[in-house]
């Protein structure tokens, strides 16, 4: 019998396994950026014994940890990671489940897509006015365009998730849901 990740994955082929290895190399590009960030930390302290902190090293956390943080947001959505409340929807029938996951995604999509678009008029203005970090002069644009990519990816997630979903709830699935 196969198991409940082997059926999710089978069903993402095509344009969507595409858009799901892009999601998951998204995240694992989080993830690197997140061990730059704590490789950062160690060489500041480490070279702060000495009497030589790394400059900026508080600018670079925040700028990578803010696009790290977000960077994991798609792959949540996608793999259905995001902090949920079992407790009251485990005893529901699956096909209850699939509507519940349907609109949850419906909501994903929404605030996404109101995210990603607040979000690009910030990176806009960032870059209008320069703002720049104060000790490296890194322009905080960028990391504004790295999130709006994000939140793009989270969109493009939620209408996968959405779809699924929907199939779920009409010809709901063995497996699918725990």
């Amino acid at each position: 019998m196969p198991s409940e990740d082997n059926i999710i994955v089978n069903r993402r082929v095509g344009l969507k396994g595409l858009t799901y290895r892009l999601i998951e190399g998204w995240a694992l590009l989080g993830g690197l950026l997140t061990l730059a960030v704590v490789a950062v930390q160690t060489l500041s302290v480490i070279t702060g014994a000495f009497g030589h902190p790394l400059p900026g090293d508080f600018e670079l956390t925040e700028l990578g940890i803010a696009v790290a943080a977000f960077a994991f947001l798609p792959y949540c959505q996608l793999t259905d990671a995001n902090v949920t409340a079992d407790i009251f929807t485990s005893g529901l029938s699956r096909r209850w489940q699939a509507v519940l996951a349907l609109l949850s995604s419906v909501i994903a999509l929404v605030f996404a897509s109101i995210m990603a678009w607040r979000t690009w008029i910030g990176a806009q203005n960032q870059f209008e006015y320069d703002y720049q970090t104060a000790i490296l002069q890194i322009p905080i644009g960028y990391a504004f365009v790295a999130i709006v990519i994000s939140l793009i990816l989270v969109a493009v997630a939620a209408v996968i998730t959405l779809v699924e979903s929907y199939e779920d709830a009409v010809n709901p699935r063995k497996n699918v849901y725990h």
